[in-house]
């Protein structure tokens, strides 16, 4: 069995369990784990997420956040100087982080995004350098009504998750599931 075939087998026991509406924002997050290397074949078998996701009687709604960089760039006015000089960027990195943080949020609050609904964000790897996707959980976490699932590529060890397996981890309270189900 191939380790994407463990993760998708992994969700679909972890999205039929019952859902416990007292949970905070951050409870209601989940990582889908899997190597870097596996990105490819992970969004190959997303529609597979989806379907377990609707035979657990759940909805869905899909943000796929990997252009969101390319479009910031595409519409800022200081462009052309950030590709002269990118390390003139960094201070606008921050209006990118909050891009991204009110593109989750609209996903989240969206009509069709209830309370019995997984919103599933791929694509963030494409944050790395960027933002910190630690910091556009925590400050969406708030807009969560249903799950918030986060296709995560990188590692999850001793309680801590490493984005693409570079840097120093955070502690987060999202719920891993893993190929391995060692959750």
């Amino acid at each position: 069995m191939s380790r994407i075939e463990g993760l998708l087998q992994a969700y679909a026991q972890f999205v039929a369990q019952p859902w416990p509406e007292t949970l905070a924002g951050a409870e209601k997050v989940w990582f889908a784990v899997y190597e870097p290397s596996q990105e490819r074949r992970l969004l190959l078998r997303i529609a597979e997420f989806e379907a377990a996701t609707k035979k657990a009687g759940h909805g869905w709604k899909r943000l796929d956040i990997a252009d969101l960089f390319a479009q910031w760039m595409a519409g800022h006015r200081y462009r052309e100087a950030y590709f002269e000089d990118p390390e003139a960027m960094e201070l606008a990195l921050g209006d990118f982080a909050q891009s991204v943080v009110s593109h989750v949020r609209e996903a989240l609050t969206a009509p069709d995004a209830d309370v019995n609904t997984v919103v599933a964000v791929s694509g963030v790897g494409s944050l790395f350098g960027l933002a910190r996707a630690s910091d556009i959980i925590e400050r969406s976490k708030s807009a969560i009504r249903g799950r918030l699932l986060v296709f995560f590529p990188g590692k999850y060890e001793d309680a801590r998750y490493r984005l693409l397996d570079a840097r120093d981890g955070w502690n987060y309270l999202a719920v891993p599931i893993t190929a391995k189900n060692e959750d």
